[in-house]
């Protein structure tokens, strides 16, 4: 269950943990890409601030400059329709830019349940997108995709663990301590996982809440190669560089950033 929390801060310094740099692991045959970020790293971006689609790394990687934000990676977020228009809700900088979907289809988003990827005012989470909106949590960014993977620890029940369906993935999680989790397989992995393994690997890197975000075109970018060309995409998720630690002026203690229980 998600509840509002407040953070009290006891020290005169504001430490934010770092964003880890993703690594590699290969497990039952499959190479992934993984990212662990905390939640006050971590961006859901659609459009600038003109209402333009950014749709591509490079383009994010420059809006983001000119907030003076510096991206410490890039993924693309959930499945869109043509033109990059995402196919569910996309809430970005908490301004709802497109509406949740509950429209019934075929394809991934449609496999029911579909969920949505969430940071609000009691942290990061995973939910059913039949679960929205959340009562007394506010919503700074979101995007909806599909299918859920796993909630509270149990894998969508529509997954066959012997499908032959073994494709490039992406995806977010939720771990228990509250970080953000992101897992990718590497392009030239020697397999692929079919979804049913791609939910339990998520199991693995201790999240309970999971959803998928795109297949074949999926990508991870970080350092230089954020200004290189990327395929064209809807929503792109950015993972910010983390705030050196601050010591304030006056020697009081600043008011704490929210965090998740």
């Amino acid at each position: 269950m998600i509840t509002s929390s407040t953070l009290t801060l006891l020290a005169l310094f504001v430490v934010c943990k770092a964003v880890a740099a993703p690594e590699t692991k290969t497990v039952d045959g499959v190479d992934y890409h993984i990212l662990h970020a905390p939640v006050t790293s971590v961006r859901i971006i659609w459009k600038d601030n003109h209402g333009t689609p950014l749709r591509t790394f490079p383009a994010v990687s420059q809006y983001l400059k000119g907030e003076s934000l510096q991206v410490d990676t890039l993924m693309n977020g959930g499945i869109f329709e043509p033109g990059g228009i995402p196919s569910g809700l996309l809430i970005q900088n908490g301004k709802v830019l497109n509406p949740v979907n509950r429209d019934k289809g075929v394809g991934n988003f449609f496999l029911q349940p579909n969920g949505i990827f969430l940071i609000g005012s009691a942290g990061a989470a995973v939910i059913r997108a039949d679960e929205y909106p959340l009562k007394d949590i506010t919503i700074r960014q979101a995007v909806q995709s599909g299918p859920l993977l796993l909630r509270q620890g149990k894998v969508h029940p529509a997954f066959n663990a012997n499908s032959m369906s073994r494709l490039h993935r992406n995806g977010v999680g939720v771990a228990k301590n509250g970080e953000v989790v992101f897992a990718m397989t590497d392009f030239n992995s020697p397999k692929f996982p079919n979804l049913y393994e791609f939910a339990q690997f998520f199991r693995t890197l201790g999240c309970d809440d999971a959803l998928f975000l795109d297949g074949v075109i999926s990508q991870m970018s970080s350092g230089a190669d954020l200004n290189k060309a990327s395929n064209a995409f809807g929503s792109i998720i950015a993972i910010m560089e983390s705030p050196k630690v601050v010591q304030p002026a006056d020697g009081k203690a600043p008011e704490a950033p929210e965090s998740p229980r």
